[in-house]
């Protein structure tokens, strides 16, 4: 069965515009920490904004970076934080530092 040659190229838009916006969608990357603060949610709430623990949405990312350190060097105990700032390099935690400062 062939299609009458107007169907047939509204059927070709079609497939073009969906597998153009398909690709648009798949080239789209989150902001820089924005994967690595996914872990924070759990407890830190939704883009870090509680309820639960501490809410680090819009702190300075100088101080949630030096926090995590301490965190990673065992200056706060050795509770689930250092647990989890131990599996980050520095650049990941200024990464998740800086996305979270600009979470609002």
């Amino acid at each position: 069965m062939t299609l009458h040659p107007c169907l047939a190229r509204l059927a070709t838009a079609a497939v073009l515009t969906t597998a153009a916006a398909c690709a648009g969608a798949q080239t789209t990357t989150p902001p820089a920490g924005r994967l690595l603060a996914s872990n924070c949610f759990q407890c830190h709430g939704t883009n870090g904004k509680g309820p639960g623990f501490d809410t680090l949405a819009g702190k300075s990312a100088t101080k949630l970076y030096g926090e995590l350190i301490e965190f990673r060097n065992g200056q706060e105990g050795n509770g689930i934080m250092a647990k989890h700032a131990l599996g980050y390099t520095d650049a990941q935690l200024r990464q998740l530092a800086q996305y979270l400062s600009t979470v609002r």
